[in-house]
């Protein structure tokens, strides 16, 4: 089978799926250690991040991210698509796995990562109040270019506030969880009429008073 299936029982349950020939992306172009955190959290993911501390979904802080608006991206031709399939139950789903389905870059959805608190320093209990672990699971994984995208589908994009502070931590959990530097990450929001996209930067996380609201 082109799809690897596996479900996680991290307070619901998320469907994680790899394409597995597109994985054949993720290998000579320096993103070997990627490939391998897919893998190796397909087998075995760790429970413990999951059952405890904040989730990066639930994050209502601003970080000062100004994303770009991009109009007539193709996550977002693919969103409409995906919708008017409606081959599942959920908006959520419908878009994920047309896009793993029918788009050549889309890789995995629903990947599981997750942060510890001593891998940003004091900065993380200013923001969590806990060192409990922070956790999540990427809407959608795609290549593109010699970059790995994260995307998150928002059904209301553009009235969305913090959707790019938890798609910003998803990039950090996974640059944290691969080794991959954080400036070959791009990270995004879209849903079927626009896309929202910036780049990563630990910049985000100096010198801003910041709290969980």
């Amino acid at each position: 089978m082109m799809i690897k299936h596996i479900s996680l029982a991290h307070g619901w349950y998320y469907h994680y799926r790899l394409h597995t020939a597109k994985m054949k992306l993720l290998q000579g172009n320096g993103f070997s250690s990627l490939h391998s955190y897919l893998e190796k959290v397909f087998a075995k993911c760790p429970q413990e991040p999951f059952d405890v501390g904040p989730r990066s979904s639930k994050l209502r802080f601003d970080l000062g991210i100004k994303p770009r608006q991009i109009d007539n991206h193709e996550v977002s031709h693919l969103a409409k698509d995906g919708l008017e399939w409606n081959g599942y139950n959920t908006a959520h789903s419908n878009v994920q796995m047309f896009m793993l389905n029918n788009d050549s870059n889309s890789i995995g959805i629903e990947v599981p990562i997750w942060l510890k608190s001593h891998e940003i320093g004091k900065k993380y209990e200013d923001l969590f109040n806990t060192k409990d672990p922070l956790s999540g699971h990427i809407d959608v994984l795609r290549l593109e270019g010699n970059k790995v995208w994260i995307w998150d589908f928002k059904p209301k994009a553009e009235k969305e506030k913090y959707a790019s502070t938890q798609v910003f931590f998803y990039s950090l959990m996974l640059s944290k969880r691969t080794g991959i530097p954080l400036n070959k990450f791009m990270c995004g929001y879209f849903d079927q009429e626009t896309s929202y996209a910036f780049k990563p930067d630990m910049k985000y996380l100096k010198g801003r008073q910041m709290k969980l609201k």
